[in-house]
């Protein structure tokens, strides 16, 4: 019903993906060699146009010609609650629950700011998004890792026992929680949220859930928001969610946070207003109710089935085509992290050099170290599918050669 598979020219239309290449900082990929174009496979945007509902709103808004002051509509309020309730099964969202922030990661430094104090340790899993590194650090607070395990199925699973150690030995009283997890591409079971939040509960940390890929759920995969595992959690976890990833609007701006608890949503409503820059855009207002409409909720039905037929044709190629290279079946997002240690070794391959082979054929994949995992590189795979099957015959010739 919706066109996936038409492959955009974003070149010159304010894309970091495709024209961000080679800017020197060590953060974006070098430009491919020449003969070969690039496959934009490393920032967390997709190569897909978005909803028409989404398009369809914002131009109905630019019809009216003024763009004052203004205060978030019923509409707005009322789209997130409908959207939460029909995805997500959230029974009980208030208006007065529902907290704006210009960004994921903007709101978790403020929750930090509200929970913690400067020098404070935060636990996050890794392998770690590599925002979470970046903001964190840069706003004065250390991060302790708790490594997530492979298991004997190739399942990404969270080691409690180590969780709860390194809460006790480095004394730390806030989390962040990614679910569904970047770059794992793990949709968390219920019982696995709830045995987390036991841990954080018998510890006294508070929570912070990055939500922000629950609605990219693949092959049939359910998202558990984390407040709906227990009362402790409803009233210790502030969860952070945005329309961006779902329906590719990060350069529009806007998210939201959910809160229960008056005493966290007041202090948080208070942190995010001191600078008076966490502001919306009134075009990003009405892009999410464009986005959380019955049209918005049939188009990301139907992009989560283009992504699992991406996603599960890289695990198959890759399980069959690279032995040494290993990948778990992504369960949730449009990201995938290879862990090439044992094809390296075998084939005498430097992670450098691997990592350059792709960046020089166009396959502009991110470097794994910067998500605290050597030997590993994560792939977006949010791509018109004809790319997806370009990019492997790529890595086919040059890469895993």
């Amino acid at each position: 019903m919706y066109d996936f598979s038409s492959i955009i020219n974003r070149h010159g239309r304010d894309s970091l993906a495709v024209d961000g290449l080679g800017d020197g900082t060590g953060f974006s990929p070098a430009k491919p060699r020449e003969g070969f174009d690039s496959l934009p496979m490393w920032v967390a945007d997709m190569g897909f146009a978005t909803a028409p509902s989404v398009v369809r709103a914002i131009k109905q808004r630019l019809d009216h010609p003024i763009f004052g002051y203004y205060q978030p509509s019923d509409a707005y309020y009322q789209a997130i609650i409908g959207w939460q309730r029909e995805r997500n099964g959230v029974q009980g969202l208030e208006p007065c629950h529902i907290g704006y922030e210009n960004g994921v990661l903007g709101g978790v430094i403020s929750a930090l700011n509200v929970l913690c104090s400067k020098g404070d340790n935060v636990l996050v899993h890794s392998p770690t998004y590599v925002g979470f590194t970046h903001a964190v650090g840069n706003n004065g607070y250390n991060l302790v890792h708790s490594p997530l395990v492979l298991d004997k199925d190739g399942v990404w699973r969270m080691d409690y026992e180590d969780m709860e150690r390194r809460i006790q030995e480095h004394h730390i009283h806030a989390a962040i929680f990614c679910s569904p997890h970047n770059p794992c591409g793990r949709a968390w079971e219920r019982e696995e949220v709830l045995r987390a939040m036991d841990v954080f509960q018998r510890n006294s940390v508070y929570v912070i859930a990055d939500e922000i890929w629950s609605d990219l759920l693949l092959d049939k995969n359910r998202h558990t928001p984390t407040q709906s595992v227990s009362d402790w959690a409803r009233s210790h976890v502030v969860a952070f969610y945005a329309p961006s990833k779902t329906f590719n609007l990060a350069g529009l701006v806007g998210s939201y946070h959910i809160a229960y608890d008056p005493w966290l949503s007041d202090r948080l409503a208070k942190e995010g207003g001191l600078s008076h820059y966490n502001a919306q855009n009134v075009l990003s207002m009405h892009a999410l109710v464009g986005a959380y409409s019955d049209e918005g909720q049939a188009w990301t039905d139907e992009l989560c089935q283009v992504l699992t037929k991406n996603a599960t044709y890289a695990y198959e190629h890759i399980t069959k085509s690279y032995p040494g290279v290993k990948t778990a079946r992504a369960q949730a997002t449009y990201v995938l992290l290879l862990d090439c240690e044992q094809w390296c070794r075998e084939h005498d391959v430097t992670n450098d050099e691997l990592v350059r082979r792709g960046w020089d054929v166009g396959v502009t994949w991110h470097d794994g170290r910067l998500f605290e995992c050597p030997w590993c590189v994560r792939l977006n795979i949010a791509l018109p599918f004809s790319q997806i099957v370009d990019a492997f015959d790529r890595m086919d010739k040059y890469v895993f050669v």
